[in-house]
């Protein structure tokens, strides 16, 4: 076994990326950009008590006795989230029996977490959910709004207990087809186990089709196809002139009370939600007519595309006790599929959204109060620094003006991969950054740094996402204002994705982000949609606009610029 400690590199900043470091305990972590979940510079207040990090992490680690991690922390570097894991703090001589421990229970938890989820959590989550969104903020005290915040963030961590024991079940049980994958076949066939390792029913694909019934009702009615194909600010301004316009409206706002709690990047509370604003649905519906988009046809050639893959393993093994190895950890980790997509929709959207929400709320009283200039100046103020401005004469308009300019200073700044101390346990024994991408982005990087690779700009390495192979031209997109200009067959170019950015999915033939791995969104989603993506390029919405022609392979994780 390597030796976990040895040191592979380090980068405790310079004069261009200075950091300010706590200690030496920090210095020895690996600290590594969180663009899978945040890529832009962070807010102050969902740095303070939003991040997904911290607490519900180390809940995770210690119900399940993970010898994987012991904490999962976070800092901010420059203005961006960077996180590291914490290596496991067991005592010696019981490192063999926990590890022991967590063999045991979790293949329990992968078994039967489906059923507690959908009987249990889901209830549990809802009832939380519909809290939220019946209080009633007007005519409510500073104070009393004070305290509902503390409910709602009481309600956002025990939401993430319940997140981070989804996703180690989760991942345990597609690390297990995995395991089990190579130990039968030799090795793994990455297309093959990317077209069986998709989801076959959950709440993307319900949002989906709800937009899809929507488009169908639009299609069947002259006056309102006709209207969607005009730019969106025309539709809302003239569809309730409509004879059916009305009826259409409440599918929408039916749509945005089922489906509208998301933003285009979820891990944040600045940005708006479908909820308060509609225009997302209004473009997506308008995409859905222009490509006659027909929500069967992209499903059933999923659930196809799925079921000859697996009949095309399965005919590979001869031996009958193999074969039943196999079935039993594919259909486990198929099972365990939909909780990818559904424990986002209720817990990374639902929640934080309804937190922004709320935040927003105590900020039109601040505004009232005359504390701050705009309700959006919430997200500027920590968690301490709302509480005392509500209640005192602090300062809190001058903080706001200080962290807003900080903000806007970090965007010119393209953030590093990684900071602190790269050791062998972190980089190759410690799973969960295969998320990001890691081991292949450091190794990459590494090579390049040490002249073994030459650094191309016409040819990208990325991680293979979904299989395929397509040409096309490039659409390079930063936020949902964008999706609009998304034509049919062109390849999405961006950063990372999110459920909120599905609806783009319909037009597009191919994807290709900076960060991720093979189980990260857009590969999981490109995998349903049957697209061929490559992620974890690093580099990718540095080098390819909008309007260059580009050849993406999706078996080998190549990205060329033709």
């Amino acid at each position: 076994m390597s030796d976990g400690s040895k040191v592979l590199a380090t980068f405790l900043g310079d004069e261009q990326y200075p950091v300010t470091w706590k200690d030496d305990k920090e210095k020895g972590l690996f600290w590594f950009y969180d663009d899978l979940h945040c890529p832009h510079p962070i807010s102050p207040l969902y740095f303070d008590v939003g991040g997904w990090w911290g607490s519900g992490c180390e809940y995770m680690y210690r119900r399940f006795g993970a010898p994987i991690g012991s904490e999962w922390i976070a800092k901010n570097i420059g203005g961006y989230v960077y996180s590291a894991v914490v290596p496991p703090k067991t005592d010696e001589d019981k490192v063999g029996g926990l590890f022991a421990y967590y063999l045991a229970v979790m293949p329990i938890y992968a078994d039967t977490f489906l059923d507690r989820w959908l009987k249990s959590y889901v209830p549990e989550i809802m009832t939380n959910c519909r809290y939220m969104d019946s209080f009633i903020y007007e005519g409510k005290s500073i104070p009393d709004l004070l305290i509902h915040m503390e409910d709602c963030l009481d309600i956002q961590e025990r939401h993430f207990r319940i997140h981070w024991i989804i996703n180690l079940a989760q991942f345990q049980a597609s690390t297990e087809f995995a395991n089990m994958y190579k130990e039968v076949m030799g090795e793994v066939d990455g297309v093959n186990m990317g077209k069986i390792n998709i989801s076959r029913q959950d709440r993307n694909w319900d949002s989906l089709k709800a937009l899809w019934d929507m488009k169908e009702f639009i299609c069947s009615d002259p006056e309102l196809k006709a209207l969607f194909a005009k730019p969106t600010a025309e539709i809302v301004q003239k569809l309730s002139a409509l004879k059916n316009g009305a009826k259409l409206l409440k599918m929408v706002a039916d749509y945005q009370d089922e489906y509208g709690y998301k933003a285009i990047y979820t891990h944040e509370y600045i940005y708006k939600t479908w909820k308060e604003d509609p225009v997302p649905i209004y473009d997506a519906l308008r995409g859905y007519v222009a490509t006659d988009y027909n929500y069967y046809d992209d499903y059933n050639a999923c659930m196809e595309s799925q079921k000859k893959a697996i009949e095309e393993l399965y005919a590979k093994v001869k031996e009958p006790e193999k074969l039943a190895k196999l079935k039993k950890a594919l259909e486990l980790c198929v099972k365990m599929a939909p909780l990818t997509p559904d424990h986002h929709f209720y817990i990374d959207q639902g929640t934080y959204a309804r937190m922004r929400i709320m935040f927003l709320n105590i900020g039109k009283a601040y505004v009232k109060a005359g504390i701050l200039d705009d309700p959006e100046d919430i997200f500027m103020l920590k968690y301490e620094e709302i509480r005392v401005s509500g209640v005192s004469d602090y300062d809190a308009k001058s903080i706001v003006k200080e962290r807003r300019a900080a903000m806007e200073a970090a965007k010119k700044v393209h953030p590093r991969e990684w900071y602190g101390t790269a050791t062998e346990w972190q980089i190759y024994q410690e799973p969960y950054k295969s998320l990001w991408g890691y081991p292949q982005k450091f190794d990459d990087e590494q090579a390049e740094q040490k002249g073994d690779v030459k650094v191309e700009k016409e040819v990208l390495k990325g991680i293979p996402g979904s299989p395929g192979v397509i040409e096309g031209i490039a659409r390079f997109v930063t936020s949902p204002t964008e999706f609009d200009q998304i034509q049919k067959g062109e390849i999405l170019v961006c950063k990372m994705t999110n459920p909120a950015w599905v609806v783009s999915f319909s037009k597009i033939a191919g994807l290709v982000t900076d960060t991720g791995g093979a189980l990260s969104h857009p590969a999981v989603v490109s995998r349903e949609f049957g697209l061929p993506c490559v992620v974890g390029t690093r580099r990718a919405t540095q080098l390819i606009k909008s309007g260059t022609k580009i050849r993406v392979d999706g078996n080998k994780g190549i990205v060329e610029i033709i």
